[in-house]
């Protein structure tokens, strides 16, 4: 019915909770952590043993090789990887813009894999889809914009316009509804390809690099506004990003992709705190500067000729308490010489380096005993220098050899999201 609100009715009608502020006009904020749903939370997406291959024999390229995972209800899950990883391409299988070579692809509990394009469609109007370059008709308005979908899709001009003032006052932009794309920031641009894809009222939202044509803060204004999305509306999010900050700053799990695998999954926190992979540990490293360089250990190493060691801080341990305790105990002398410590998911992490100055036999004991309590790295001394194994990882980088940019072809980087722009559910599936 016209005016009802965004979380009135479900794709089949039935009615679900409303949310629990309303929709609210003001700016969203850009500090508050993303709220967990719970390991119980049902499955909104599940990729099983899914993989993908373009080309034939010596030719072929596997952009998706074997990828099993599950995108919980509710929550807002990221996909990182560097260009060639496979990630877009993965969410081009989420919403069958491609089909599988083989697996199966399940969303909201029903298998479209092999589905005709008919029953493909319906399952496409329940996905919302957010773009890099925007995508916007630069020859509509704001609201006419917001109110394409709907219009393809046969809502009658009363309930649009209901509808699109909604929409604009929850991103923000209900002054602007008869700018035009030329006339806005790339942030308010990003505010109205969100308010788009929200038109149909999906249950899921996916964002294909929806930040990495904006700024810093612009960059978590508009993270700021999906986490509020999801929190008010409980509208299942699928974040590709090759930007682990955004990963950090807004989602509750993870998938690390690499060479069309996914090598590492887990809780955002676990991930930061204890990546396994050697593409989750680049991918950390970039995101969290608490340990030093190569380049700056060695301009340490200059000004601090002791022992240097790297202490991992960790939630739940009383690392620094613990690291004092134990520099009067050993009667070894310490001081902070680089690190830094902030939150994952309001959950502290980072790491720091000491210098230590004592003889030997004490600094060895030390070292035992912190161990036992704290992850510890030996850097050794200016004369006997050691590498940090994780750094030293980092400093390797991606790897890899000539894989394809699945993100898109930059010369033209419309051509894929505007061939997804018509064909996608919200845009088009009548």
């Amino acid at each position: 019915m016209a005016g009802e609100r965004l979380t009135d009715r479900q794709p089949d009608g039935a009615r679900r909770p409303a949310p629990r502020t309303g929709l609210r006009r003001e700016e969203p904020d850009v500090t508050e952590a993303p709220r967990d749903p719970g390991g119980d939370a049902q499955p909104a997406i599940e990729l099983r043993h899914v993989s993908k291959t373009f080309g034939d024999g010596e030719h072929a390229v596997h952009a998706v090789d074997d990828v099993s995972l599950t995108v919980r209800r509710g929550e807002i899950f990221g996909v990182i990887g560097y260009s060639g990883a496979g990630k877009s391409t993965l969410v081009r299988l989420i919403n069958a813009l491609e089909t599988v070579t083989s697996g199966e692809v399940v969303v909201d509990g029903q298998v479209i894999t092999g589905l005709p394009e008919r029953r493909v469609r319906e399952v496409r109007s329940r996905i919302g889809m957010v773009f890099q370059q925007f995508n916007l008709l630069s020859s509509r308005t704001v609201a006419g914009n917001v109110a394409y979908p709907l219009k393809v899709a046969g809502w009658s001009r009363e309930k649009r316009a209901a509808r699109v003032a909604e929409l604009l006052a929850f991103v923000g932009l209900a002054d602007k509804a008869k700018a035009y794309p030329r006339q806005l920031s790339g942030g308010q641009k990003q505010r109205v390809g969100i308010a788009r894809a929200l038109a149909a009222q999906p249950t899921i939202l996916l964002a294909d690099e929806a930040t990495s044509a904006l700024d810093p803060e612009t960059t978590r204004e508009v993270l700021a506004l999906l986490r509020r999305v999801n929190a008010e509306l409980g509208i299942t999010i699928v974040v590709i990003t090759h930007e682990m900050e955004v990963v950090r700053s807004t989602c509750h799990r993870v998938a690390v992709m690499e060479h069309g695998k996914v090598v590492e999954t887990g809780d955002v926190y676990d991930v930061f705190s204890a990546p396994s992979a050697d593409a989750a540990q680049r991918f950390v490293g970039t995101a969290l500067h608490d340990r030093p360089s190569r380049e700056t250990l060695a301009r340490l190493r200059e000004r601090h000729p002791g022992r240097l060691v790297t202490v991992g801080v960790r939630e739940g341990a009383s690392t620094g308490s613990d690291l004092f305790r134990l520099l009067r105990e050993h009667d070894v002398d310490g001081s902070v010489v680089y690190g830094g410590i902030s939150e994952v998911g309001e959950r502290p992490f980072g790491s720091l380096t000491v210098e230590l100055d004592a003889p030997g036999d004490r600094v060895a004991s030390f070292l035992a005993a912190l161990a036992e309590h704290a992850d510890v790295v030996d850097l050794g001394t200016a004369a006997h220098p050691l590498d940090d194994p994780r750094v030293a990882r980092l400093s390797a980088g991606p790897g890899g050899g000539d894989a394809p940019d699945d993100d898109g072809d930059p010369g033209d980087p419309y051509g894929t999201a505007r061939d997804t722009l018509f064909r996608h559910g919200n845009l088009g599936g009548r």
